[in-house]
C-alpha cells in the first residue's frame, strides 16, 4: 500500500504534481475498488490543499497591492 506525504509537508507545486501523478494513474490502471477509492480520496484531498494554498497567495497579493496603493496615494498626497 502506497504511504503518501502529508499534506502539510508538501509545496503547491508537489502536490500538484502528485495530483497529476493520481489523474494519469487512475485513467490508465487497473486497481481495486479499494484502492482506486483510496487514491480518489487522496486527489481529493490534493485539489482542495491546492485551492487553499492558491486561496492564500491570492489574499497575500492582494495585501501587498492594497499596501502598494496606499503608500503611492501618501506620496501623491504629500506633494
Amino acid at each position: 500500500m502506497t504511504e503518501f506525504t502529508p499534506l502539510e509537508e508538501l509545496t503547491y507545486e508537489q502536490a500538484l504534481a502528485e495530483l497529476e501523478s493520481i489523474v494519469g494513474e487512475l485513467e490508465v490502471s487497473e486497481r481495486t475498488l479499494e484502492e482506486t477509492l483510496r487514491f480518489f480520496e487522496r486527489g481529493q484531498r490534493l485539489a482542495n490543499f491546492c485551492v487553499k494554498l492558491l486561496d492564500e497567495a491570492e489574499l497575500k497579493v492582494q495585501i501587498i497591492t492594497k499596501d502598494a496603493e496606499q503608500i503611492f496615494e501618501d506620496k501623491t498626497t504629500d506633494a
